[in-house]
């Protein structure tokens, strides 16, 4: 199995001047950013804060998962072994680490029908969401997609049809959304806030569609035989490591 922790050859940010940028990055509005002080509510990683450790640890993280991926873009779930582990907080947070770099785009895709929490980045009212596209034949993409109040980061938020949500997301339309979203555009990282894998049909339906999974062990949470059951779930060749969360 891949570890996240292993170090390997540092991936240098490529693109970094403003005049290099592609259009699709160049011209992408920002409705309103956060405040620091919003940014710290949060706990999201931004570039100059205070405790500069874990911004260096998600940092690293996406160094890693980006050499992983011979530079190419992916599509990433970001589970836990429990409820409460903290998936939702990495994942918002490899999105951040990832936009930090003026070349790349993050979307993040609210799929943990128990516990969706996404919503708080998103700036402005959210109308519809992902079980909402899958459920209502009108609805496109761009319907349910949402401005943050980090940069480069869009959202796309859980919705109000999470009826038979297991069905939606074992669906054709489930797995053209994966591949368009991945496609469109090729500065695009996606991750995806998936429910426990261990607690949840959903999740285990979404591992088979996505490029790979991060696992977040909360610390002191779960036994050995809980994260070994959850490695197997997902399988040895979707999973890049496993994060521990304190």
């Amino acid at each position: 199995m891949k570890s996240l922790g292993e170090v390997k050859s540092l991936y240098k940010d490529a693109l970094s001047s403003g005049d290099k940028l592609e259009p699709s990055i160049k011209n992408m509005g920002e409705v309103e950013r956060f405040s620091v002080e919003k940014m710290d509510e949060l706990k999201i990683v931004y570039a100059g804060m205070q405790n500069p450790r874990i911004l260096n640890v998600f940092r690293e993280l996406r160094t890693q998962l980006v050499h992983e991926h011979d530079k190419k873009n992916f599509v990433c779930m970001v589970t836990s072994i429990c409820t409460g582990g903290g998936a939702s907080y990495v994942a918002g947070n490899l999105a951040a680490a990832f936009a930090l770099d003026k070349a790349k785009t993050s979307m993040l895709i609210d799929a943990n029908l128990y516990s969706p929490k996404l919503d708080e980045l998103i700036i402005g009212d959210a109308t519809n969401g992902i079980t909402d596209y899958l459920s209502d034949p009108s609805l496109s993409i761009k319907d349910v997609v949402y401005a943050t109040g980090i940069p480069r980061v869009r959202v796309i938020p859980i919705g109000d049809s999470s009826e038979g949500a297991a069905e939606h997301f074992s669906s054709e339309k489930m797995i053209d959304f994966v591949k368009e979203v991945r496609t469109r555009y090729s500065d695009r990282f996606v991750f995806i806030d998936s429910p426990p894998v261990t607690e949840s049909s959903e999740a285990r339906i979404l591992a088979e569609l996505v490029d790979v999974v991060v696992l977040v062990v909360p610390h002191a949470s779960v036994t050995q035989e809980q994260i070994e059951m959850a490695i197997d779930t997902v399988g040895e060749k979707k999973l890049a490591g496993l994060i521990y969360n304190n």
